[in-house]
């Protein structure tokens, strides 16, 4: 238990298709129109959640914040039915790896505990990759990602984002900090996969717990159960969702 697989090759490189020209808002709207009908919830994606965590040394002070309201998501999904997550994290040169899907508290913490963060660049594509490759073999609900900071291409962030969002994943961007570019890019990517972008700070654990717990009942239950929750936190996502 506990034992996690890199999810890239040696060097960075990932599986990700070449990067696109810059798209036009007029080119990135009409995509957005036809993923609303090509990407309908499946009832099949409910119950299985990504839950990604920047690991770069700028993370450290938060660290032990993420490690225990995850147990929240657990509490809350297992109201509605369950969730399965899949821990994954980047840190230092080129590390990203991901675990084995999970079904409890306990497991996860497990997993948690052993890492500790290190200096580094983000690797946000290779998460999203990652995603695109979990979402492809059977069906993801959400992909939670926490983070304070975007060293990467934002479009090429965006091209594998609209991948997941005609795959029905939708993502929740949790962005630590006032960085202005992570806002752009966690926003663009938020809107491309119909998700939410969910800014807080370490003052805010409270409504971070609150917000985790609702993104793990959408995951496990579907927008329904997520209307029963009927939380301020519940209510601040559901129209991002419909």
């Amino acid at each position: 238990m506990g034992k996690s697989k890199e999810i890239v090759g040696r060097g960075g490189r990932t599986d990700a298709p070449a990067v696109p020209e810059r798209s036009s808002r007029t080119e990135i709207d009409a995509f957005l129109k036809s993923a609303k009908s090509l990407a309908p919830v499946d009832p099949a994606a409910r119950g299985r959640l990504v839950f990604a965590l920047d690991a770069t040394m700028s993370r450290q002070p938060s660290w032990d914040l993420a490690c225990s309201l995850q147990a929240e998501m657990f509490k809350a999904a297992g109201d509605v039915g369950g969730l399965a997550v899949q821990l994954v994290y980047f840190r230092g040169f080129g590390e990203c790896r991901a675990s084995r899907w999970v079904g409890d508290t306990a497991a996860l913490r497990d997993l948690m505990v052993k890492i500790g963060c290190r200096g580094g660049q983000t690797q946000i594509r290779k998460v999203l990759a990652h995603t695109r490759k979990e979402a492809e073999k059977r069906p993801v609900a959400a992909l939670v990602y926490v983070g304070d900071a975007v060293e990467e291409d934002i479009d090429a962030l965006c091209a594998i984002a609209g991948e997941i969002g005609m795959r029905g994943v939708r993502a929740f961007m949790f962005h630590e900090g006032s960085d202005r570019n992570a806002e752009r890019a966690f926003r663009e990517i938020a809107r491309l996969t119909r998700g939410a972008y969910l800014p807080f700070n370490a003052a805010s654990a409270d409504e971070l717990r609150e917000l985790l717990a609702a993104v793990a009942t959408y995951a496990a239950g579907g927008t329904a159960a997520l209307e029963k929750l009927a939380s301020p936190a519940a209510r601040k996502l559901l129209p991002s969702l419909r």
